[in-house]
Parts: C-alpha cells; sequence; structure tokens
C-alpha cells in the first residue's frame, strides 16, 4: 500500500517501529490516506487489465462499492479523485452511492 521502511533512528513520531527481542529494528512509514488511495484505484486497474475509466457502468459501480467498502470515501477529495479515475462526475459517483444505499 506504499509503506516506506526506514531505520529505527529514522523514525518519526507517526511512524510505526518494529522490534525483535527487545530491539527496535525497523520503522514503517504508513502513506497518508490520500496516497493509500491513489494505490487502491492502481491495483483496481491492473485487476481489470485496463483503465477504470475505460470499464462499462455495471462494473464502475462494482469498483465504487469496493471503494467504499474500504473508507475511500472518508479521505478528503475521495469522490473527485475516484471520479477523475472513472471518468465520471462526482454526481455519478453519489448516485452509485446512493444506488447502493438505496438497495
Amino acid at each position: 500500500m506504499g509503506a516506506e521502511l526506514l531505520g529505527p533512528d529514522q523514525a518519526q513520531p507517526d511512524d510505526v517501529v518494529l522490534a525483535w527481542e527487545g530491539r527496535d529494528v525497523i520503522a514503517v512509514r504508513l502513506p497518508q490516506l490520500s496516497d493509500s488511495l491513489d494505490h487502491i484505484l492502481a491495483a483496481m486497474e491492473r485487476r481489470h487489465g485496463m483503465p477504470l475509466a475505460d470499464l462499462d457502468r455495471k462494473a464502475k459501480q462494482s469498483v465504487v462499492r469496493t471503494l467504499e467498502a474500504r473508507g475511500a470515501f472518508s479521505v478528503r477529495h475521495g469522490v473527485e479523485t475516484v471520479a477523475s479515475a472513472l471518468g465520471v462526475s462526482r454526481f455519478t459517483v453519489y448516485n452509485y452511492l446512493n444506488r447502493e444505499k438505496d438497495a
């Protein structure tokens, strides 16, 4: 998901330091949520074998459901980022989300 491995001496307060037998051995810097969304979108493109914008409507709706389950829309500008990747408007993404809630 885009994490970075660092020496424990390079760890910052938000990093996760991993210890082995009582000794710090490595630090993991997790990406910002917005960076994670980019990684998730790229993985979904690889899974579908094409740009998400080239998918049909039903597949795009499925992508939106998957992204909602992963919390993509809790990220600032998440709807805009997903809409851009899908080649649709924000309004369309909201419609996909609302359609799922109504079902």
